[in-house]
């Protein structure tokens, strides 16, 4: 775990003050889930996520999106060979281990509805045909907040293929005049060379999946879930969320260096989980969908007998 607590520390000085952000992601790009950054412009969303792609080598895309942005451009597209008499498929950007999907939300409904089977099943049809994603598949999105110019909503039925969403935050005092004395990473990015191979991350992720989860765990868990779709003013948690729920929990017990998850792993990524698929419908900032989760999983008592 050397190469991880390294790339952590690196990305600290990097990118200061994300420490939470930089373990999210990397829980992330371990797990092969997806990520939704939501911040205004200049905040470093996609500096992060270009770290990322730096630092583990992975075959990077990026993909900006605009309102005349179409699927086409995103998945690729059957071109018609006349010496062949053939159609060959030209892949688009998706077909990449590391995706950045720069400000998701400027792009249209139909647009964006282009990721969702690559999201979820890692694969993509096109003309009929189905075409299997890289084995490594982790995308990135970035969006501004909801309301800005130009913007549109995503629907729940995408928001729910994320396993974490988060925003930047601001520095500390301390942290801007170093940003300030450093200048743009810009530069910095460039020169950055990878800090961990395929086979680290084939090793971290199971060593993950080995992380155990007792029964009164389990329990607590299917006590969360239960509560939160008995909630009036919260759309309730799916299946799928309280999958990915436990598989993050497992991976934050990892970060901290235990083979085995306690209730506070639930409750330090449930609001990343949980806070954008229980408010979407409230149109709330990231950071108070993050506060009220975190509101709400604290009111969840962890019961050892009942």
């Amino acid at each position: 775990m050397h190469n991880l607590d390294q790339f952590l520390f690196t990305g600290e000085e990097f990118i200061p003050g994300n420490r939470i952000q930089l373990r999210l992601g990397m829980i992330a790009l371990l797990l092969n889930r997806n990520v939704l950054i939501e911040d205004v412009p200049g905040m470093g969303k996609t500096t992060l996520v270009k770290y990322f792609a730096k630092s583990s080598g992975l075959k990077f895309q990026r993909i900006q999106f605009t309102s005349d942005l179409l699927p086409s451009d995103i998945l690729g597209i059957s071109i018609f060979q006349k010496e062949t008499e053939q159609f060959i498929f030209k892949p688009g950007p998706i077909f990449g281990e590391l995706i950045l999907a720069d400000e998701l939300n400027r792009g249209t409904p139909k647009t964006q509805s282009a990721l969702l089977q690559a999201m979820e099943e890692k694969h993509v049809t096109i003309d009929g045909v189905t075409h299997p994603l890289p084995e490594r598949f982790c995308l990135f999105a970035t969006q501004n907040p909801r309301g800005q110019f130009g913007t549109y909503p995503l629907p729940e039925s995408q928001l729910d293929r994320f396993l974490f969403k988060f925003s930047m935050g601001h520095l500390s005092k301390k942290e801007e005049m170093e940003l300030l004395m450093s200048g743009s990473r810009g530069e910095a990015l460039d020169k950055l060379q990878p800090s961990f191979t395929h086979e680290d991350l084939v090793s971290w992720q199971k060593e993950i999946k080995a992380v155990t989860v007792s029964e009164m765990i389990l329990e607590y868990l299917a006590d969360v879930l239960q509560s939160a779709r008995r909630l009036e003013d919260a759309l309730g948690l799916s299946p799928r969320a309280g999958l990915e729920l436990l598989e993050a929990s497992r991976a934050w017990a990892y970060f901290e260096k235990r083979n085995y998850v306690i209730p506070d792993d639930i409750q330090a990524v449930f609001p990343y989980v949980a806070g954008h698929r229980m408010f979407s419908g409230h149109a709330l900032p990231t950071e108070l969908e993050k506060s009220r989760a975190k509101e709400f999983i604290s009111s969840i008592p962890f019961v050892k007998e009942k």
